[in-house]
């Protein structure tokens, strides 16, 4: 099948989203399609207003329409709600061509969280968006029922997996800081709630992996902790299986792919009881447990790091990629079928 996917998020940017389509990207060619990612790279951008790093597409209908007519997809994904998932859609709404999307990021709260704005008209916002598509793929039962609850009629669960390949336990020799190491990775922003992390009494090191536009400011506020990017998967996963437990703060996430990553390499989680470190950790097993959610996370942290390594790594290879590009594939919405 010849699949187009439209996304905003793309390498070289480093965040879930980019892993998840980068990974499907790499199985659905391993299987046999043929697949055109239109990505910020082939178009002219300007930096994102508060988030320089990423790079939005300026006037990207005519490419996009342009390139679409080339390929003649069979089936057009629109993975992101940017300027180039606009353009896609409007490109298929013009041909009345169906076409499906996915909800990876919980734009209304970041949005509300920066501007104040309403979430009711923030959601109606992304609820336009999404209307027309045949299948909204989203990471978790919790976003399912999230966005059910605000009027989304044609929502569908699409699982996530993780690279056991890419990230397993490698030794504990990463860092030189004192232990033990409380890990975190993934994007430094004012909505992965960092500071609920980093204001935390804990014994040994804090060490924050990852890069964005809250760093500078947090390296400041926080001179004890450890603030590190990593170049490249394999010094990202040498990080990971460096920590003691990982402690992840946030509270907007769909999902939280870092957390799978991290037990993969045989570091336990604490998290918030919250959706997405809820979806991640629903299917654990009490006589082997892999992850802490509580309020406290001092106290999450603390019960988190006893656990059995071997019993995380275990647990993360049951999120496997099969599943789903095996998902992906049956949503989508063949165009002429």
């Amino acid at each position: 099948m010849r699949i187009a996917i439209v996304s905003d998020a793309w390498h070289p940017q480093p965040n879930g989203v980019v892993r998840v389509l980068g990974s499907l990207h790499e199985r659905l060619l391993a299987a046999g399609h043929e697949v055109m990612v239109l990505s910020p790279d082939l178009f002219t951008c300007i930096p994102c207003p508060t988030y320089s790093e990423i790079p939005l597409a300026l006037f990207p209908y005519m490419g996009v329409a342009r390139r679409l007519e080339l390929f003649r997809p069979q089936a057009v994904h629109i993975a992101t709600e940017g300027p180039l998932g606009w353009a896609a859609r409007r490109w298929c709404l013009k041909k009345k061509h169906p076409f499906t999307t996915a909800y990876h990021t919980k734009f209304p709260q970041y949005i509300h969280a920066r501007t104040k704005l309403p979430l009711p008209m923030l959601y109606a916002a992304i609820r336009r968006f999404h209307a027309p598509s045949s299948a909204v793929m989203v990471p978790s039962h919790s976003v399912y029922e999230e966005l059910t609850h605000w009027g989304f009629t044609n929502v569908k669960p699409w699982s996530h997996g993780v690279d056991t390949e890419v990230f397993y336990p490698q030794g504990k020799d990463a860092f030189d800081v004192p232990r033990p190491i409380h890990l975190y990775v993934g994007r430094v922003t004012v909505e992965k709630n960092l500071p609920a992390f980093l204001d935390l009494k804990l014994p040994g090191s804090k060490v924050v992996v990852g890069s964005g536009p809250q760093r500078e400011e947090l390296m400041k506020r926080y001179p004890d902790a450890y603030f590190i990017i990593a170049q490249g998967d394999e010094q990202l996963s040498s990080y990971f299986s460096a920590g003691d437990v990982f402690v992840f703060p946030s509270r907007t996430d769909t999902f939280g792919l870092v957390m799978l990553e991290a037990m993969a390499s045989g570091v336990p989680v604490a998290a918030f009881p919250v959706p997405g470190p809820q979806d991640v950790l629903a299917e654990q097993d009490p006589d082997h447990p892999v992850g802490v959610l509580d309020e406290d996370l001092v106290a999450a942290a603390a019960r988190a790091i006893t656990f059995n390594p071997a019993d995380c790594r275990a647990y993360a290879q049951k999120f496997g990629w099969d599943r789903v590009v095996s998902e992906f594939v049956s949503y989508l919405a063949p165009i002429g079928g």
